[in-house]
């Protein structure tokens, strides 16, 4: 799995940079309608499963992992063409697909880091990313109720901290590769 992983490094970059991105139009456009959030909200989930989903597709047969990362990925799809097919869920329902899909998401990324431990010396980031969506599921779900605004800024928040993290894994994954190639040029 670490090698898949560290072969297609540059798809954690765009999932990172897709998390960043809608993370900052969050705090950008913080008085959204509910539309334009669901909107935003399924491009994201749809392109963070598609992003995956190219992770888990390109990985070898039989290697570890790889059907967490598929699953990974068809959860994101799902969540959002689920969003495009239903444009006129309610606040409240779309909150609790949110909310899910996080500790999914949160889950399977601790999974994989508790997998990966031997052979990835960050793991923890992953750890950390995956704890962030469980936490952040769980916020949304004991609190739909909070006003709209506080919303956005929440998810905004963990857009960017997830995306973030992401990023972080991506470049180390990079740099595992350089070193390995600078260590087969000896």
């Amino acid at each position: 799995m670490l090698e898949t992983m560290k072969r297609n490094w540059w798809l954690m970059v765009l999932r990172g940079v897709w998390a960043v991105l809608f993370g900052l139009m969050a705090f950008a456009w913080p008085r959204l309608t509910g539309e334009v959030l669901v909107l935003l909200f399924g491009v994201f989930a749809l392109a963070n499963g598609i992003f995956t989903l190219g992770l888990g597709f390109r990985a070898p047969a039989g290697m570890p992992g790889k059907g967490r990362l598929v699953v990974l990925g068809l959860l994101g799809a799902a969540a959002g063409l689920l969003t495009f097919l239903y444009p006129g869920v309610t606040a409240l329902t779309l909150l609790w697909v949110i909310g899910f899909w996080a500790i999914f998401t949160g889950a399977l990324e601790i999974a994989a880091a508790v997998a990966l431990r031997k052979e990835l010396s960050n793991e923890w980031l992953l750890i950390v990313s995956g704890i962030l969506s469980v936490i952040f599921g769980g916020l949304v779900i004991a609190r739909p109720g909070a006003g709209a605004l506080s919303i956005v800024w929440l998810i905004g928040s963990y857009a960017i901290l997830y995306g973030a993290m992401l990023l972080m894994i991506a470049f180390k994954l990079r740099s595992l590769v350089s070193e390995a190639r600078v260590g087969m040029a000896k």
